[in-house]
């Protein structure tokens, strides 16, 4: 497969946050709002949370399944998070991009990383809770993890904040409806640069130059 950053008609969007920092709650707000934007659903090893869907939200696979795929070198990026595996289907988000959408990859800073130098030009964004005690009050909401759970989450939440400044955008999570309007700014100005606008309109633009 060629590089995927050759393809360049729709934008990959990178967004990740610490568990519990309102990531997937922002990314579905933000995806029922603007359109031909589409959300890349990852392959994990980690057992369905409750309401969760196999082929909606993960595609939920065993770990030697798992293993299977990655020496077939099906992802695009892939990372361990709190002992569970997580990958990115190339062909999925190559096949979104040449149709024309803009692609979401909800990943983390390991991710990311790997993104970012397969594809330069996509474009991310790290959000983060106002505080430390928000964001242990949100996983506590949740209530999908135990104590233990939560403790070693919170760990690794600061560890991971310490990457925001590898990232283009950072958005606190504080009012959710302003985090959503946040990242449709962010979208809106992606679309408006220069070239998408010239591809968009080609037609027009030409006209206008016509003497």
């Amino acid at each position: 497969m060629s590089n995927i950053s050759d393809e360049i008609p729709g934008t990959l969007y990178i967004i990740s946050a610490p568990s519990g920092g309102g990531k997937t709650s922002l990314v579905r707000a933000l995806t029922s709002q603007i359109k031909n934007l589409v959300i890349s659903i990852s392959h994990t090893t980690r057992l369905p949370r409750p309401g969760e869907l196999n082929g909606v939200n993960y595609h939920f696979v065993s770990i030697a399944d798992f293993q299977a795929l990655l020496a077939q070198d099906i992802f695009l990026e892939h990372a361990e998070v709190f002992g569970c595996l997580y990958g990115t289907s190339k062909q999925w988000v190559s096949s979104q991009l040449k149709a024309g959408n803009d692609v979401i990859l909800e990943i983390d800073w390991q991710g990311a990383e790997q993104i970012r130098k397969l594809f330069p030009q996509c474009v991310s964004v790290f959000i983060v809770p106002p505080s430390l005690a928000i964001l242990r009050a949100r996983l506590h909401e949740r209530a999908q993890d135990s104590e233990d759970i939560i403790e070693k989450r919170m760990r690794q939440a600061q560890a991971e904040i310490s990457h925001y400044g590898e990232f283009d955008y950072l958005i606190i999570n504080d009012k959710f409806e302003t985090a959503v309007e946040d990242l449709k700014s962010i979208v809106r100005t992606q679309r408006l640069c220069c070239v998408k606008q010239q591809k968009s309109h080609e037609k027009l633009l030409k006209a206008l130059l016509v003497r």
